[in-house]
């Protein structure tokens, strides 16, 4: 199979889209200001947030929408996908490092709200924070959605010991992963966020779980979810090859086994994670 980043992204909008929780996303709306909102988006990938704030009538006072991502293929589909979904909101799309665009940002613009998707979970979070919080107004908003929090479930059971030291092993993948010889990310960013947050000069407002659940529906998988179960197989393939702890030929096996469930719409996927609204100062 050919695996693409992009269409991974695509195909996961539908899992977000249920996953999100309501009660985070009612508390944020809420607490938005009146009138037109400057928004920073870090990581926004192909774009799928900017149309969803915009679907949810979140953006029709209009405002401005910057969203930064550091892979330039990324920012090509964010541009040739959203001009024509004539949002109501000016956009300005780049493709920056997020470190590079805070110190090139900091002291000269500062934003309403700041949206990270499924980013935090990605990042050295005691690092970031401040340099995220310092692009805000005093006063302003943050909204950090799917952080990942420690916990992976696939069913039914190919062979319950290894399965669990499959997972095990991909957990510990994320908390071992380094960025130019930095900590990025660990498999409990979620519940760390709760109290690297306020640490940060940050006041939560709400918090509550958004986890992925991906099952068959009449025999099969909802829009492109099966894609989306097998881009994820991949990245525990890419992860995983080479580790010693396991066999190859094993866990070749065993991914073999994980795509079979998957054409024949028998995988069910749980991933746990949080969502985090709140406000700095």
């Amino acid at each position: 199979m050919e695996y693409s980043f992009t269409r991974y992204l695509a195909a996961k909008r539908t899992v977000d889209d249920r996953a999100l929780n309501d009660h985070v996303w009612r508390t944020l709306r809420a607490a938005l200001p009146a009138g037109p909102p400057d928004i920073l988006e870090v990581g926004a990938g192909a774009g799928a947030m900017v149309e969803r704030l915009a679907e949810r009538g979140l953006l029709d006072a209009g405002g401005r929408y910057t969203a930064i991502d550091a892979d330039p293929a990324n920012v090509e589909e964010m541009a040739r996908r959203l001009p024509a979904r004539s949002l109501p909101v000016a956009l300005e799309l780049e493709a920056i490092d997020l470190y590079d665009f805070a110190r090139r940002e900091r002291g000269r613009r500062a934003w309403d709200l700041l949206v990270a998707h499924a980013v935090l979970d990605l990042l050295d979070a005691p690092r970031a924070l401040p340099a995220l919080f310092a692009l805000l107004r005093p006063g302003g908003l943050f909204y950090f959605s799917i952080n990942f929090d420690g916990l992976t479930i696939l069913e039914p059971p190919v062979d319950p010991a290894f399965d669990e030291q499959v997972v095990a092993l991909y957990h510990q993948t994320m908390d071992e992963r380094r960025v130019s010889g930095r900590p990025s990310g660990d498999s409990r960013s979620g519940r760390r966020l709760l109290s690297q947050l306020p640490a940060a000069g940050g006041t939560i407002l709400a918090a509550g779980s958004s986890d992925w659940v991906v099952l068959p529906r009449d025999g099969r998988y909802p829009a492109d979810e099966a894609y989306f179960l097998h881009h994820l197989l991949h990245f525990f393939e890419h992860s995983l090859t080479g580790r010693p702890e396991l066999d190859a030929a094993r866990l070749a096996g065993w991914l073999a086994r994980r795509h079979a469930q998957v054409e024949a719409a028998e995988l069910i996927f749980i991933a746990h994670q949080l969502d985090i609204c709140g406000r700095i100062g």
